[in-house]
């Protein structure tokens, strides 16, 4: 059986800045981001957290990883039309 997925709805013109900024000097490599975000968007580099490169395409806007920060590294802000989630069915 194969299952095709579609996209629902189809991504508005926007912003396409950055809606995460990681502080690397404020981070103390403590993993909580990597460990509560579902899409794993967050790898460890080094001892320092580190955003993967297509983490606009599949950020689930949760802003989970901003709030487990203790040490204040992770700026989120919800971003503009234009990015952020885009849902598939199958």
């Amino acid at each position: 059986m194969n299952i095709e997925l579609k996209k629902i709805s189809q991504r508005a013109p926007g912003d396409t800045g950055d809606f995460i900024k990681l502080n690397e000097d404020k981070c103390i490599g403590c993993r909580k981001c990597t460990i509560v975000c579902v899409v794993n968007l967050w790898q460890m580099r080094g001892g320092i957290a580190k955003l993967r490169d297509d983490y606009k395409e599949t950020c689930l806007e949760c802003a989970a990883c901003f709030s487990v920060c203790e040490a204040g590294a992770i700026d989120f802000s919800y971003p503009a039309g234009g990015t952020g989630v885009v849902y598939l069915n199958g």
